[in-house]
């Protein structure tokens, strides 16, 4: 069977991405789990995995850097679409993220970008309601200590 595509689609700026070099590590109906390098070479990370929770809505990653070290975990809230003809899945960026540094810190980031593409008619009401009820189950789950439901899906494949 051919190997799934995935491409990373974004709203700010509009462009959508062939992720033609992250590794399939695990496919179920619920999660895709990946490795990948960074697209373009860059200072602050360099590498990492990515568990797609197909069914919740969100991206999250462990970002590494060079040495292999942890940098974060970073959390997209996003929406899928797959192409079945292309066997492709879309995985569209809503925008808002969150991101856990190894110390515990929680940072949300890119709320005011959400605002923007509301504004600028790039996505419709629904889809921001869509993204601040995925980014309020996400915050739960951190804030209630149990986002070890889903970095566990990621973990297992760095060890």
């Amino acid at each position: 069977m051919e190997q799934l595509k995935i491409y990373r689609r974004r709203m700010i700026p509009d462009e959508c991405i062939l992720l033609k070099d992250d590794v399939i590590l695990e496919q179920t109906n619920d999660i895709i789990v990946t490795k990948w390098n960074t697209l373009k070479p860059r200072r602050d990370f360099h590498h990492g995995y990515s568990c797609y929770f197909l069914k919740s809505g969100y991206k999250i990653s462990k970002f590494y850097r060079e040495d292999n070290s942890l940098l974060y975990w970073y959390c997209d809230i996003v929406d899928y679409h797959y192409k079945e003809i292309e066997h492709a899945l879309i995985v569209t960026d809503l925008l808002a993220d969150v991101v856990i540094y190894p110390d515990g810190y929680v940072k949300v980031l890119d709320i005011n970008e959400l605002a923007i593409a509301l504004e600028k008619n790039l996505c419709p009401p629904e889809t921001v309601t869509q993204a601040l009820r995925r980014l309020d189950t996400l915050l739960d789950l951190v804030y209630e200590d149990k986002f070890d439901t889903l970095s566990a899906k990621i973990e297992r494949w760095c060890e």
